[in-house]
């Protein structure tokens, strides 16, 4: 079981200044940081992200809107971490999200999501990979690590 995954905080999530808050729930339930970067992503990037969707009329619309402003791109660390980061920001479509999850909380559309996280391990370890292909993370210990035991 891997104990990794991939987010990335959109252009909403950027440009409405919701980076801290988002991130303080990841950081509250304890989810540790080992990587993370901020950048503008490129078509062709986008292109393999979102190869599954690449032919939807809808595409040159998500390239476009996920272009507009930098992104934050962040791998978080714990066990069970990829179902867990699923729970907290439920499904894309902000109108089909469950009360206090991130979607529900902050979400204004089905394209104003505020924040994407690989749907399963397998995914997860690939765009690990896609968005930080130099492999770099870190390991280090929390202060409070080893306070709890899972």
């Amino acid at each position: 079981m891997s104990n990794k995954t991939l987010v990335i905080l959109k252009p909403d999530c950027i440009q409405r200044g919701l980076t801290g808050e988002i991130t303080a729930r990841f950081e509250k339930k304890w989810f540790k940081l080992v990587a993370s970067k901020m950048e503008v992503l490129s078509e062709e990037i986008l292109k393999e992200h979102y190869a599954h969707i690449a032919d939807k009329p809808f595409f040159p619309g998500l390239v476009s809107y996920l272009r507009s402003s930098p992104v934050i791109i962040q791998i978080r660390e714990c066990t069970w971490i990829v179902p867990m980061v699923r729970q907290m920001i439920w499904v894309t479509n902000a109108a089909e999200a469950a009360p206090g999850t991130i979607r529900w909380d902050f979400a204004l559309s089905i394209w104003a999501n505020i924040i994407h996280a690989s749907e399963n391990e397998q995914e997860a370890g690939e765009e690990i990979v896609r968005f930080f292909w130099e492999g770099k993370s870190f390991d280090y210990k929390r202060c409070d690590e080893g306070l709890i035991y899972w």
